[in-house]
């Protein structure tokens, strides 16, 4: 696993972090990490748009389709 170190992160930034991963029963780095996972794993707008196009050129986009995306990106930020 990869490694990486954020610099100038201010003071007030670094308390909110620590205290929400205390809140959580979580170390700092568990905390960081997992909204670092849960970013990489939140599609883009962009992304969003290239997975619906890629969906619409192989067959017929319905709403249930849609839906079905949408519901996804949800629960991938949750």
């Amino acid at each position: 696993m990869a490694s990486i170190h954020v610099r100038e992160v201010s003071d007030d930034t670094l308390t909110t972090l620590k205290v929400r991963a205390a809140k959580a029963g979580q170390s700092l780095q568990a905390y960081v990490r997992q909204l670092l996972d849960g970013e990489a794993a939140t599609l883009t707008s962009e992304e969003a748009a290239a997975e619906a196009r890629s969906i619409a050129a192989r067959s017929s986009v319905t709403a249930d389709d849609v839906l079905h995306v949408i519901a996804e990106t949800r629960e991938a930020r949750q």
